[in-house]
């Protein structure tokens, strides 16, 4: 068990189940004709997060700001460039092929695309059931019977495990890939934005089968979205990226009453309000996202803040803890 550095909390007594430390993940650009390295798409750039069990961590941002990649990395995925991950206090980086291999009965991933993550040519009984025997749970009789008490579990019909992937809409297969990250029960899941594909009258459904779960299994979330209503709807606290860096995290009543990172303050403006007679001032930002294989100097933000001063353009802003759980990176918060 490896003891775990100082993190960004302000409950240190409760360990994490998930603890991230300064992980990096980078792409490398390969050119010539000997396919040497030239360049690196810094896609996670030094981030630092816990998620405490049983609640729900938000991640928002942009498209391409890392959200994905960071998902994937944590569930060794995706290999990381620098940094560690910690798994109720386990390095996961560290761990053997098998220790990782138990881990993941713990750890699974809800994808963005519930057609996609689907298998066409198999029914989606067997679809669910690969963990189990990737896993050797049961017999074969005892892993029809978890797949299907499964399968009631998000409010589909047994007898659905014998149909194939076409035969379902956009919800149910999302369902579906819902189904085949609870059959092993486990402890922690990587929503990858899993209503993005929906429309709005489903994602509510699928949001509060979410929810009814974590409430009934003690599941804890890591929930990626780019839509703040959403994030609202379901998170416990909220992190913001930008640029492969995270910029904000705060409790969800904190971040939603009082964002204090300028860019937070940016996407806030921008949410619609279901009340004609109510305005808000809309903060439009200049310019376009920098490249994350050539980002700027100082904060990777001060190109396109409104309130950014000289210094921001020289000096990396430290994550700091400005108020109780409340932590940001920007020199003028």
């Amino acid at each position: 068990m490896s003891e775990l550095p100082s993190r960004p909390a302000a409950d240190r007594a409760v360990r994490p189940l998930v603890a991230v430390r300064e992980l990096r993940t980078y792409y490398p650009i390969r050119a010539g004709i000997l396919r040497r390295v030239v360049a690196q798409v810094k896609a996670v750039d030094g981030v630092s997060f816990d998620i405490r069990p049983g609640e729900t961590l938000g991640l928002v941002g942009e498209s391409g700001c890392g959200k994905t990649t960071i998902g994937r990395t944590i569930l060794n995925l995706q290999p990381a460039t620098d940094g560690k991950v910690y798994f109720d206090g386990a390095d996961i980086f560290d761990s053997t092929a098998n220790e990782v291999k138990k881990m993941r009965r713990d750890m699974q991933i809800v994808f963005q695309d519930p057609y996609a993550s689907l298998d066409p040519r198999l029914p989606v009984g067997d679809s669910i059931a690969e963990g189990l025997q990737i896993h050797a749970v049961g017999s074969k009789a005892e892993r029809r019977e978890l797949v299907y008490e499964t399968l009631e579990r998000v409010g589909l019909n047994p007898y659905y495990a014998r149909r194939y992937p076409h035969e379902f809409s956009g919800g149910q297969r999302q369902r579906i890939g819902i189904a085949r990250a609870l059959v092993l029960k486990p402890r922690f899941i990587v929503a990858d934005e899993p209503v993005s594909a929906l429309d709005v009258s489903i994602q509510s459904q699928v949001l509060n089968l979410l929810r009814d779960l974590q409430r009934d299994m003690g599941l804890t979330y890591l929930f990626i979205a780019h839509n703040l209503s959403v994030v609202e709807h379901i998170s416990d606290r909220v992190g913001v990226m930008y640029l492969g860096k995270l910029v904000e995290l705060a409790g969800r009543h904190e971040f939603y009453d009082n964002p204090r990172h300028p860019y937070s303050q940016a996407l806030m403006s921008a949410i619609p309000i279901p009340d004609p007679t109510v305005r808000r001032e809309r903060i439009i930002l200049k310019g376009d996202v920098p490249s994350p294989i050539n980002p700027p100097s100082g904060c990777y933000f001060h190109p396109r803040c409104p309130i950014a001063v000289e210094q921001c353009a020289v000096d990396e802003p430290a994550f700091r803890e400005i108020v109780p759980e409340h932590w940001v990176a920007c020199h003028l918060a």
